[in-house]
């Protein structure tokens, strides 16, 4: 895998020594670069979580990809480059049933620098800077975010919306493996009760808002403003999704 080729990709031209000021710089250009998007699932192309060839689909090709994917190779991008770096079981919360996923239902990233930090690339809409642990908080163009201490090695990321924060998911310190992952993303792919296997998403991070294409919309959020455009038929998904993500699948 190509270092260079991967900051190129990203929009980083120049390797610095690690810290948080450059950590911040390649969580938002990754974010601002690369898409999360779930489009192999629903077309029964298997996600495997093999470094080599998750780097092969997302680098050289510009397309994006879900959680273990995205974090899992923005964890080996940050690790090449000298971060101490852990890979996190994350449980995402479930508002209809008001409770949080299983285990490993999401992966998520702790950097350890003078202080530890809570990395993302691979949540779609979420913080674009990283949080300062153990009760960080963050606010950018998408929204406010903090993190709140829930027991011994289990935080919760919150998200503040209308006035309140609600829960995006909560995670545990202990590292992990990128193997540790495989069942749950076997589990994104096969199981009916996957949501995974029933859209076609992609969406991605502007200076101002989010682009998001759906199975039949597509939003574009500017300076907190949503305009939703509905459509049908499979050619226009592909059009719109070649246009504003540069993504043909065809």
């Amino acid at each position: 895998m190509d270092i260079k080729a991967y900051l190129n990709r990203i929009g980083i031209d120049k390797i610095k020594d690690p810290s948080l000021k450059f950590l911040t710089e390649l969580q938002n250009k990754h974010l601002l670069s690369i898409p999360f998007e779930d489009l192999d699932i629903p077309d029964g192309n298997r996600i495997e979580l093999d470094l080599n060839k998750i780097y092969n689909k997302i680098i050289p090709t510009k397309r994006g990809g879900f959680c273990y994917e995205l974090n899992g190779l923005f964890h080996w991008l940050l690790t090449s480059l000298g971060f101490n770096v852990d890979m996190l079981s994350a449980r995402v919360f479930n508002s209809q049933k008001n409770d949080f996923g299983p285990e490993c239902d999401h992966m998520t990233l702790l950097v350890h620098l003078d202080k530890d930090y809570l990395v993302d690339v691979g949540f779609g809409d979420s913080f674009r800077r990283p949080i300062e642990m153990p009760d960080g908080e963050t606010e950018d163009v998408s929204a406010h975010y903090r993190i709140s201490k829930k027991e011994d090695k289990l935080f919760e990321l919150l998200k503040k919306e209308e006035n309140n924060f609600s829960s995006q998911y909560c995670f545990t310190t202990g590292p992990k493996k990128l193997e540790d992952y495989k069942e749950m993303c076997a589990f994104q792919q096969d199981s009916p009760a996957s949501h995974f296997r029933t859209r076609m998403l992609c969406t991605i991070a502007t200076e101002t808002g989010r682009i998001t294409l759906s199975n039949n919309s597509l939003t574009i959020t500017e300076n907190g403003i949503k305009t939703k455009t509905e459509f049908t038929g499979d050619n226009e998904f592909d059009i719109l999704l070649n246009k504003y993500f540069g993504i043909a699948l065809y």
